[in-house]
């Protein structure tokens, strides 16, 4: 008995002072996702990446925005929507002290206005992507307000009313024209 109490003096404390001292964390280390709405443009990339359908997006009650939630419950800290957000919205920090009293307290929401078509009216995308997409084509193609303005009617109509814009008429098109049956 004498030798293990000997032992266990020369070899010191083998656990952590923690939750009295805090505990040094690597910098690699991945705790809870930081959301920034304001950075976010509700692409859906990052639900995409989401392995265990911890971040989910939906029409909200009322129809006209899309909600954007993240249920820390299912989250398993993967990091995936981290890596693939292209705004940088979504990070994860050193927070690993979730604890809470009520299971609404693990949710973290953000509404986002949808953009309606301008031809037919209805939702197609939400706004702040759109208006993404036209800055970073103002930056890139160092486009005036004015041009980007005159764009803007383009980037807010649907798919299906692009190409009804962008078809021709069926008598315009002579398939069959170039298409000869002649045996070589």
């Amino acid at each position: 008995m004498l030798k293990l109490i000997k032992k266990v003096l020369k070899t010191g404390t083998a656990t952590l002072a923690y939750p009295a001292k805090p505990l040094e964390l690597p910098a690699s280390f991945r705790g809870k996702p930081h959301y920034n709405a304001q950075q976010c443009i509700a692409c859906g990339a990052c639900v995409n990446a989401c392995p265990s359908n911890a971040l989910t997006m939906h029409l909200a009650e009322e129809g006209d925005s899309l909600r954007w939630s993240l249920f820390l419950g299912r989250c398993i800290f993967c990091a995936r929507c981290e890596e693939v957000c292209p705004t940088a919205a979504i990070r994860l920090s050193q927070a690993f002290e979730l604890a809470v009293w009520r299971k609404e307290d693990l949710f973290e929401t953000a509404d986002f206005p949808i953009c309606h078509c301008r031809e037919c009216g209805k939702p197609y995308a939400v706004q702040k992507e759109i208006d993404f997409a036209l800055s970073l084509l103002q930056q890139h193609a160092a486009l005036s307000d004015q041009q980007v303005a005159e764009r803007r009617p383009q980037y807010e109509t649907c798919p299906e009313c692009k190409k009804q814009h962008g078809l021709a008429s069926s008598d315009r098109i002579d398939a069959g024209r170039y298409m000869t049956t002649e045996a070589h």
